[in-house]
């Protein structure tokens, strides 16, 4: 989908039509862009971005919370649309997905057949715009899929997809990065087909095994089936400050509500995680991560000892701008928790299935540990003057 946030945003505000928007955290905060409609990233506004530079580079923008109700109901409908052309569909975010489509010609037509029809069909029905990538692979449908946004359609010849993807930067590539970027531009390596065209010696000795992987996708080569199902590698949550601090309490408070969240989505789910993430992102945008790997659980409490216990190990050199944690190592909820058995751990599991009950009728606020009022108390504080 096309600016997907944005451009529900746009549709249904008819005024914001042809005018910049940008969906994401307060202009006046710190946190980030979550999208950008087109008109605004004519001014260099994207994705991820800081809103504050955001907001300098096009402040006549409208700028509006994330509705994530809205995004996900609408995502619903678009996949709903794209159930109706393959068994085959993979959903890789709220606004993207895979369709595997061989098989299907005598019901719906070829590749660049159903991709006109899909298109067609959401613009139609939901009125936005989709751009569509068609190759023989994932990778290269992927590639394509970005190159002509917005309302784009892309279609890749099969056996053509090394002479579409060589003249593109390597940053298209999966796997690139900031730092194999500069590795890659430290050799003169600016393009796909550069890389493509070099000795797979001369690769793993500077990349390792993972080379020869990143060589094949150069070469337009990936044979991973679309899987109409994959369970989620994670789930987390993280919260950028109004201003960077050092208070512990605060930053424990902060993991303590983050910490009951992923477990609310865990049980909802059925999954249950054994590692627990711990990140911190500092005041000159350094980030350090840390981990703990212990039983599965789906416990608010325990992910929050697990994270605090982390966080107690870190020296706080430098005033923290961003806390998050996330868990990971996702299982069936029933799998290795024979912990449960235990009076206390029983008894929490019971507590939590009554307040996930409570929490679903009269909404997450609606029951808190009291750290966080204190935490929210103290969020409401002006910060005292600097000398």
């Amino acid at each position: 989908m096309d600016a997907f946030y944005a451009s529900v945003e746009q549709r249904d505000r008819p005024e914001l039509r042809g005018r910049p928007v940008v969906v994401g955290a307060d202009p006046a905060g710190r946190g980030v862009v979550s999208a950008a409609s087109y008109e605004a990233r004519r001014f260099g506004v994207h994705s991820a971005m800081p809103i504050g530079r955001a907001a300098r580079l096009c402040p006549d923008a409208t700028f509006l919370p994330v509705d994530m109700a809205k995004y996900a109901a609408v995502s619903r409908q678009v996949m709903a649309i794209l159930a109706e052309f393959t068994p085959l569909l993979e959903p890789l975010s709220i606004d993207e997905a895979f369709l595997d489509v061989t098989g299907t010609e005598r019901l719906h037509g070829d590749g660049p057949a159903v991709a006109r029809t899909i298109k067609s069909r959401i613009a139609t029905a939901l009125s936005l715009t989709a751009s569509v990538g068609v190759a023989a692979n994932k990778f290269v449908a992927k590639v394509a899929s970005d190159l002509r946004k917005p309302d784009g359609l892309v279609v890749v010849e099969a056996g053509r997809e090394a002479d579409f993807l060589a003249p593109l930067p390597v940053s298209r590539l999966w796997g690139v990065g900031r730092v194999t970027g500069a590795s890659l531009e430290e050799m003169g390596i600016r393009t796909i087909g550069q890389l493509a065209s070099l000795p797979i010696e001369y690769l793993e000795a500077r990349f390792g095994p993972g080379a020869r992987a990143l060589q094949d996708l150069a070469l337009g080569l990936d044979d991973r089936a679309v899987e109409p199902y994959a369970a989620p590698k994670s789930m987390g949550a993280e919260e950028t400050f109004g201003h960077d601090h050092r208070d512990v309490e605060r930053l424990a408070a902060t993991l303590r509500e983050q910490a009951e969240r992923v477990a609310r989505e865990l049980r909802e789910e059925g999954y249950a995680g054994r590692c627990v993430t711990l990140k911190l992102r500092f005041a000159d945008f350094s980030t350090l991560t840390r981990r703990h790997t212990d039983d599965p659980t789906q416990d608010g409490l325990l992910i929050y000892r697990r994270a605090c216990a982390l966080l107690e190990r870190i020296p706080l050199r430098q005033p923290v701008r961003l806390i998050g944690l996330s868990v990971s190592g996702l299982g069936p909820a029933a799998a290795g928790q024979l912990s449960l058995l235990q009076p206390d751990p029983a008894r929490r599991e019971r507590l939590a299935q009554a307040m996930d009950r409570v929490t679903a009728r009269f909404g997450e606020d609606s029951l808190r540990p009291a750290s966080l009022l204190r935490k929210d108390r103290r969020a409401r504080r002006p910060p005292l003057p600097s000398t």
